[in-house]
C-alpha cells in the first residue's frame, strides 16, 4: 500500500471533524462546550463517553480509551493508522495516490483481520460484477432483484450481487488474485470437498453485510430454487471479523436517519430493510433472522432510546419474539409494537404503498409494548381467571425488567387501570421480582446533570516519591509543553524571552536530566528534533502522528480538566485557580517536581546497592556519600519549591 504523503495527512486532518465521524458512530449531545455520549467501547447506561470538538479529541472514561479522530477510528473499526486516514480522506473528498493492487506477499504479512477485509471486499466487488456484466448474472440474479420491485439505484446502494451458479469461479478468481484460500474458507466464501474447491454462494443471490463504518464484515446468500431440502438462506460463517450477535443488516445505511428521527425500525430480514429504504423509511434495520441479541439493541441504544418493532402477521413468530422486547427494556429502551396487515410484512407493504403513506400507518397503528403483548396473549385466554393471572403476570416481569423507576410506576399504574386491580398489588410484585436480581442504579436527575469528577490536575498535586510515579510527573512536564510550549516565557537571570518549550529544555539540559517514560521519551526527542529545525510541537502535532500510544497519552494530557472546571464555575458557582494564571509558577513547580522524582529514583536505586551485604567497605563510603549528597540536593529542592519532603 503506497504511503500517504504529509501534506495530504495534515489536509485530512485539517478537514476531519471528530465530532461528525464519531456522530455516526454514537449518539452525541451537548455537555457544555463537549459533547457526551454512551460508550462504544463498552456496555454501560449512564454516559460517559466525552468528545471535545474545539480540541479535536475523545475520551471514554468507562475505558480509559482516548485520542484523536484517526485513534477512534483504529480503535473501533480495527483500522490500520493508513486505513483510518483514507476512509477520513474517503469522507471529505480528499485525493490521495491510487493504491496498486497488493501482492500475494504482502497479503500473507498482513494480519488476519486486515486479509479477510480484503478478501470480503473483493467478494463484494466480484459478486456485483457477475450480476450486472454476466448472462447468467443477469438473467437470473439481477433479474430476481428487480421482480421483487427494487430500483438500479436501490440494487446499487445496498451492493446486491449473484454468485455464478458454474462452482468454483469466485474461488477461481481470488486464488488467481493471490489470495489465500485459508482465508477464502475461514469467511465462508469457499469450501473444499474431496479435493475439490468450491464456491459456499454457488447460484445464490447475494447480500452483503456491512459494519456501521461501511466494512464487509460477511454475505447473506439466498437460494432462488423451490427445493425445500435446500436451505432458503445460507448466512458467512462467524470468524475474527464477523460476529451476527453483534450486527445490524443496513446500519450502515440507517444510522444518520435513525439519529434524525430518534427512533430505529427493526425488521427482520434483509429485503424487508431494503423495501423500508426505498420506500424513503431509511431508519431500518433487521436483525438478520436471527433472534434479537442484548448486543444489537445496545448498538442500536448508541444512536437512539426509541425502537418500533415492525412484525408480520405470524402470531407464533410474535410470541418467540417476547424475549427481544423483555432484553430492550431491561437495557433501558423505549419499545413499540407495529402489526401489519395478514398476509403483510414490511417488504410487501412498503411496495405498495407511498412514503407518506407508511409513515402514517406506522405513526398511527404501533402499540405499546403493554397493549401488544395483552393483546396477543388474551386471544387464549379468554375467559379463564387462572389463565388470565398467568398473563398479568407475565407483563408485569416485563415491567420489572425496567431499570428507571419512573417508568415502572407508569406502566404499574396502567396495568392497574386496564385490569381493574390494586396498583399496590402491581408495584410489589414488581418489587419482588426486582429483588435479589437487580438492584436499582442511581437515577436522580441532579446526580446525571452534574459535571463528572476528575482526579485534580497534576500541577495542583504535593508529588512525593511514596504517592506519587515518576511516569505520573514525566507526563506532567510533557504536558506542560503541549498546552503551553509556543508561549513566552521571561526569567530574571535573561534579557531575552523563551518560549516554554525552550527554557525547559535549557533547564533539564544543565542537569542532564531525561525521560525513563518510553511514550514521554519518544515524545520529548520529538520536541528536542523540532526544536533543532526551529519548529516548537504542541498537542496539534502530536495528536495527528501514526503511533497510537503517543495519540492517547496526548489526548489524555490536554484532556478535559478546563471545561469541568468551567462547568463548577457557570452552575455551581464554585470557582478554581487555573494554572495559565500564573504560568511562570506553575512551570517551576513542574520542573521541581520532576527534578524531585528524578532524586528519588537516584537515592532509591543507591539504597538498593547499600543493601548489599558483599560491598566492600570502600565502595560502600563511596555509595553512601552519593546518598548524602542526593538528599541534600532533594531537601534544597524541597525549599525552593516552598514545602518540605520528610522522607
Amino acid at each position: 500500500m503506497s504511503k500517504i504523503p504529509g501534506h495530504i495527512i495534515d489536509e485530512i486532518m485539517s478537514a476531519s471533524r471528530i465530532e461528525e465521524v464519531i456522530g455516526e458512530f454514537v449518539q452525541l449531545k451537548r455537555s457544555g462546550s463537549n459533547l457526551k455520549g454512551l460508550s462504544p467501547f463498552t456496555n454501560e447506561k449512564t454516559p460517559s463517553f466525552m468528545v471535545s470538538p474545539a480540541k479535536q479529541i475523545f475520551k471514554c472514561f468507562s475505558t480509559g480509551k482516548g485520542g484523536s479522530v484517526v485513534t477512534f477510528l483504529m480503535e473501533k473499526e480495527h483500522y490500520s493508522y493508513p486505513e483510518a486516514l483514507r476512509w477520513l480522506a474517503n469522507k471529505y473528498n480528499i485525493a490521495i495516490p491510487v493504491d496498486r493492487e497488493p501482492t500475494a506477499e504482502e497479503l500473507a504479512a498482513a494480519n488476519e483481520k486486515d486479509a479477510l477485509f480484503i478478501i470480503n471486499e473483493f467478494a463484494k466487488n466480484h459478486f456485483v460484477s457477475s450480476m450486472n456484466q454476466t448472462d447468467e448474472g443477469k438473467s437470473i440474479g439481477l433479474s430476481y432483484f428487480r421482480q421483487r420491485g427494487f430500483t438500479q439505484e436501490t440494487i446499487d446502494k445496498f451492493q446486491l450481487g449473484y454468485c455464478l451458479n458454474t462452482g468454483s469461479d469466485l474461488t477461481d478468481a481470488a486464488l488467481e488474485k493471490g489470495y489465500k484460500f485459508e482465508y477464502l474458507d475461514k469467511v465462508g466464501l469457499s469450501k473444499e470437498r474431496d479435493g475439490r474447491k468450491f464456491d459456499f454462494f454457488k447460484g445464490r443471490v447475494i447480500f452483503p453485510i456491512h459494519s456501521a463504518s461501511g466494512r464487509v464484515l460477511g454475505f447473506g446468500g439466498r437460494t432462488l430454487l423451490n427445493d425445500k431440502k435446500i436451505a432458503k438462506y445460507f448466512n458467512s460463517p462467524e470468524s475474527s471479523i464477523y460476529n451476527k450477535s453483534e450486527i445490524l443488516y443496513g446500519l450502515f445505511y440507517a444510522k444518520g436517519e435513525i439519529i434524525k428521527l430518534d427512533e430505529c425500525l427493526l425488521c427482520e430480514g434483509y429485503t424487508d430493510v431494503i423495501s423500508m429504504h426505498q420506500a424513503g423509511m431509511c431508519n431500518a434495520v433487521s436483525s438478520s433472522g436471527t433472534s434479537l441479541t442484548r448486543e444489537q439493541i445496545r448498538l442500536i441504544s448508541r444512536y437512539t432510546k426509541n425502537i418500533t418493532i415492525l412484525y408480520d402477521g405470524d402470531t407464533a413468530g410474535i410470541k418467540a419474539s417476547f424475549r427481544g422486547i423483555d432484553l430492550i427494556l431491561e437495557e433501558g429502551l423505549n419499545v413499540k409494537v407495529l402489526l401489519f396487515p395478514d398476509g403483510e410484512d414490511p417488504d410487501s407493504f412498503s411496495r405498495k404503498n407511498s412514503r407518506e403513506d407508511l409513515s402514517q400507518f406506522i405513526a398511527t397503528n404501533r402499540q405499546d409494548f403493554i397493549a401488544f403483548k395483552a393483546g396477543i396473549l388474551l386471544e387464549q385466554v379468554q375467559n379463564d381467571p387462572l389463565q388470565k393471572a398467568k398473563l398479568i403476570k407475565e407483563i408485569i416481569h416485563s415491567i420489572s425488567l425496567i431499570p428507571d423507576p419512573i417508568t415502572r410506576s407508569i406502566y404499574a399504574k396502567e396495568i392497574a387501570m386496564k385490569y381493574e386491580l390494586e396498583e399496590s398489588l402491581i408495584t410489589t410484585e414488581v418489587t419482588r421480582l426486582r429483588s435479589g436480581k437487580w438492584a436499582d442504579s442511581i437515577d436522580e436527575p441532579w446526580l446525571k446533570d452534574a459535571p463528572i469528577l476528575q482526579p485534580e490536575p497534576a500541577e495542583k498535586q504535593v508529588f512525593t516519591p511514596a504517592e506519587s510515579s515518576s511516569a505520573t510527573i514525566e507526563k506532567d512536564l510533557i504536558r506542560i509543553m503541549l498546552k503551553y510550549g509556543d508561549q513566552e516565557i521571561s526569567t530574571d537571570d535573561r534579557t531575552d524571552n523563551l518560549s516554554v518549550t525552550e527554557f525547559i529544555i535549557e533547564d533539564l539540559s544543565k542537569d542532564e536530566l531525561t525521560f525513563t517514560h518510553e511514550v514521554c521519551r519518544q515524545m520529548y526527542e520529538q520536541i528536542l528534533q523540532g526544536l533543532r529545525e526551529n519548529i516548537i510541537y504542541t498537542s496539534k502535532f502530536f495528536l495527528r502522528v501514526e503511533d497510537a500510544h503517543i495519540v492517547q497519552i496526548t489526548s489524555e494530557l490536554v484532556g478535559f480538566e478546563e471545561e469541568l472546571s468551567s462547568a463548577w464555575e457557570s452552575k455551581y458557582k464554585i470557582y478554581t485557580k487555573h494554572e495559565s494564571n500564573d504560568l511562570s509558577n506553575t512551570i517551576m513547580q513542574t520542573l521541581y517536581n520532576f527534578k524531585q522524582a528524578k532524586i528519588a529514583e537516584y537515592i532509591h536505586v543507591l539504597q538498593q546497592q547499600l543493601a548489599d551485604e558483599t560491598l566492600p567497605p570502600e565502595e560502600f563510603l563511596v555509595i553512601l556519600s552519593q546518598q548524602m549528597v542526593y538528599e541534600k540536593i532533594k531537601q534544597q529542592l524541597s525549599t525552593r519549591n516552598g514545602r518540605i519532603i520528610l522522607k
